[in-house]
């Protein structure tokens, strides 16, 4: 009405104030009454932005890769930024007056897109794929660098890469030669566990054979032990034998000595009974041998008598006419007997 407006903007916004060509007002989140023919209204968005991207570029080996990613920035320096491009809005303060609000985050991809190319012509494909993480690092540094973010007042809060990819071809060539890494990996592994698997059974052959080998030697040690316990009996018993053998030829000596004393003292003995029965003879050749038979009958038994009487009757048979013995004669000398 006559030319006056109500203007209320968010939090997240930077509003400048122009009247006449000349900064009047200027704030986050302003609330205010202006005269619009001669105002000029400038609202920069100051809330963080995420851009996202996707670019086709070619690494150090002509390998051609998509890399997709995003930028999170926001405006720093909003007078810097209105300085350099047209965030004005229009006269019924609907929308901005040129294109350039849209036109920023297509300068910020740019210069994603010319740091990403000067990183990947250093880089070969396979480095690429396995170094994200470094590209991503170098593209942070670059972006805090450069001349656009510090020109414009941009400062660039995050910058992350979602997706790095080769054509259709050469992903299916890495897969390939990856699968058959894999499959070598797997044929080494399977040959590595068989390895260990014979090292174990060698080392448990080799255990076996050591403790088999172990349990000889005790037994060996334990034989010659009894073998020595053996021989030391063997010749405990040889000594006790000799001693024993000793022992008897030390009798058989002294038996022997007994022996030979016995018989000397028999032999002796004997000459003094023979010279005493010569010396009796002697005595008795010149006595008649009546008188001898007589004095041998002194004593004796009368049955003996008996016989001798029977004996001269039967040397004297031929002088004898008649004889009789009775038969109480006979009881008798059968009941003497």
């Amino acid at each position: 009405m006559f030319g006056f407006r109500f203007a209320r903007f968010q939090p997240t916004d930077y509003v400048l104030q122009y009247r006449r060509g000349k900064l009047v007002r200027e704030g986050i989140g302003q609330a205010f009454f202006y005269f619009a023919p001669s105002s000029a209204l400038v609202c920069i968005p100051v809330a963080s932005v995420d851009i996202p991207f996707i670019f086709r570029e070619v690494t150090a080996d002509f390998q051609e890769v998509t890399v997709q990613g995003q930028l999170t920035y926001r405006v720093a320096d909003p007078q810097k930024l209105s300085r350099l491009m047209n965030f004005s809005l229009t006269a019924d303060g609907a929308g901005y007056a040129s294109e350039d609000p849209g036109n920023l985050p297509q300068r910020l991809v740019n210069s994603v897109q010319v740091l990403t190319r000067v990183a990947l012509q250093n880089m070969d494909l396979r480095q690429v794929l396995a170094s994200s993480d470094t590209l991503v690092q170098a593209l942070r540094q670059g972006m805090s660098a450069a001349e656009v973010t510090d020109s414009l007042g941009i400062e660039v809060l995050g910058l992350s890469i979602l997706a790095i990819k080769p054509n259709p071809e050469t992903a299916r060539a890495l897969e390939a030669e990856a699968r058959e890494k894999i499959l070598r990996d797997s044929d080494e592994a399977i040959y590595a566990r068989r390895n260990a698997a014979v090292e174990q059974e060698r080392a448990i052959k080799e255990n076996e054979l050591n403790t088999e080998i172990a349990v000889e030697n005790k037994k060996r040690q334990i034989k010659e032990a009894q073998m020595e316990a053996e021989k030391s009996v063997q010749q405990k018993k040889r000594e006790l034998e000799e001693a024993e053998m000793a022992t008897r030829i030390a009798l058989e000596e002294k038996n022997r000595e007994l022996v030979e004393l016995a018989t000397s003292n028999e032999r002796q003995q004997a000459d003094a009974r023979a010279y005493g029965i010569s010396a009796t003879l002697r005595a008795l050749e010149a006595t008649e041998p009546k008188v001898l038979q007589t004095l041998a009958n002194v004593g004796m038994d009368p049955g003996r008598l008996l016989a001798l009487a029977f004996k001269d009757l039967a040397e004297n048979t031929g002088k004898i006419g008649q004889l009789n013995i009775s038969p109480d004669l006979l009881r008798e000398l059968m009941a003497g007997k």
